[in-house]
């Protein structure tokens, strides 16, 4: 049966919303030309959602044209408010956009290892509301007629290291985690009930942000291999990030490995992949060939001793250093392409930033002799930005979906 007139209008305002975030702001007549609508249509549908204050004039086109044609339309990036959070084990990051991903105010603070569960949910809480209330000071304009829940803080996606339960969307006990970080989702959740909270395993948003603005943007399959302080994974095939059952796709710190002398059991991952690629084996590799290099705030000692041997790789010591390490990271990666056959893995987190081409030329090259299965291997773009890159991916997803989701009809 041909749909009704009220649900046509509906499909349509959803399509012309969904190529404005895809696209950007688009000319009534660039609308026209990527939706298939009649002129009539088009200037209904904007007509409707400028009306019910979802779309707006941002400029003119650059094209010789005037009148109505000339109006470039988008989203109203002030129609509500995003934030986006990095948990890691030494502190929180904080960024709080508008809806079309513009950042208005971000801010991080460090939170010790002897931090009480309860001050540390707290000043992370505090951190959250201190920075939305900055980027409320950014200039809110008033609600015109229509307009809807203007320049609250609508969802927060949140990234952190450890397993998300699939059935309920909530960060597992995990051994090894602080406390406070499954604690501070119900306290986000307690704090601001009007906000949606997303959580998300810390390597999966960085897939993701790889995925759109990163190193994987021509890829629909791919790992992304993360080296940071811990190791682990993410997987996208056909374009779908896959979680597992229980939601542990990718924790391949505990994969089973030689040269480590043990094996790890179900709560501690030493002895497996995690104590040849993470952070203090990293620093314990380097340093056996004597490297030293200048730490930098905000990362893992081990991306310093990586860019350090990157930027003189032909140095004798350099070169020993990037050879070990590219079989390590070589002889992960090798399980998970003879498992997924993912055609590409991208060196992630800070480390596999920091290793750059000259890092994922040699861990390529190593894959070639172990494994039949042809794959590509590519540095990051992002690093350890990808994980608030995605967890803002995430959280702008969500939210306008919601907010878009009835449309104007």
């Amino acid at each position: 049966m041909p749909a009704s007139p009220s649900t046509a209008r509906a499909i349509n305002d959803r399509l012309a919303l969904r190529l404005l975030q895809q696209e950007g702001p688009l000319a009534a007549w660039q609308l026209k030309q990527l939706t298939g609508l009649s002129r009539p249509t088009v200037a209904d549908l904007v007509e409707r959602l400028t009306a019910a204050g979802l779309i707006t004039v941002v400029g003119e086109s650059g094209e010789q044209r005037r009148g109505p044609n000339a109006k470039v339309y988008g989203i109203v990036a002030g129609l509500a408010h995003l934030a986006a959070l990095d948990v890691r084990t030494e502190g929180v990051s904080v960024v709080v956009a508008d809806l079309v991903g513009g950042v208005l105010a971000e801010a991080s603070v460090p939170i010790g290892d002897d931090t009480d569960t309860g001050p540390a949910v707290e000043q992370a809480v505090a951190l959250v509301e201190r920075v939305a209330k900055e980027a409320e000071a950014m200039g809110v304009v008033p609600p015109g007629e229509g307009v809807r829940a203007w320049g609250r803080l609508h969802t927060v996606g949140i990234g952190a290291p450890g397993l998300i339960d699939p059935a309920t969307g909530e960060l597992r006990d995990t051994g090894g985690l602080p406390v406070w970080h499954r604690r501070l989702v119900a306290a986000l959740q307690e704090r601001l009930p009007e906000t949606r909270v997303i959580v998300e395993n810390e390597t999966n948003l960085a897939a993701l942000a790889e995925q759109r603005d990163g190193a994987a943007r021509d890829r629909d399959t791919f790992v992304l291999l993360w080296l940071g302080h811990g190791t682990g994974a993410a997987v996208v095939l056909d374009g779908t990030l896959r979680r597992g059952a229980s939601g542990g796709t990718g924790e391949i710190g505990f994969l089973p490995v030689p040269g480590t002398g043990r094996l790890p059991s179900a709560t501690d991952c030493a002895g497996g992949f995690h104590s040849l690629a993470g952070g203090a084996a990293i620093v314990q590799l380097a340093g056996a060939q004597g490297l030293v290099a200048d730490a930098h705030a905000h990362e893992p000692y081990a991306a310093a001793l990586v860019r350090a041997a990157v930027a003189s790789p032909g140095t004798p010591a350099h070169a020993r250093f990037l050879d070990a390490l590219a079989e390590r990271l070589a002889i992960g990666a090798a399980s998970v392409v003879a498992v997924l056959d993912p055609g590409c893995v991208v060196l992630g987190g800070e480390v596999g930033r920091a290793g750059g081409d000259v890092l994922a030329a040699r861990v390529e090259e190593r894959l070639a002799r172990m494994s039949p299965l042809p794959v590509q291997v590519r540095a990051s773009v992002l690093g350890g930005e990808a994980v608030l890159r995605g967890a803002l991916l995430t959280a702008r997803e969500g939210a306008q979906e919601e907010l878009f989701g009835g449309s104007a009809g």
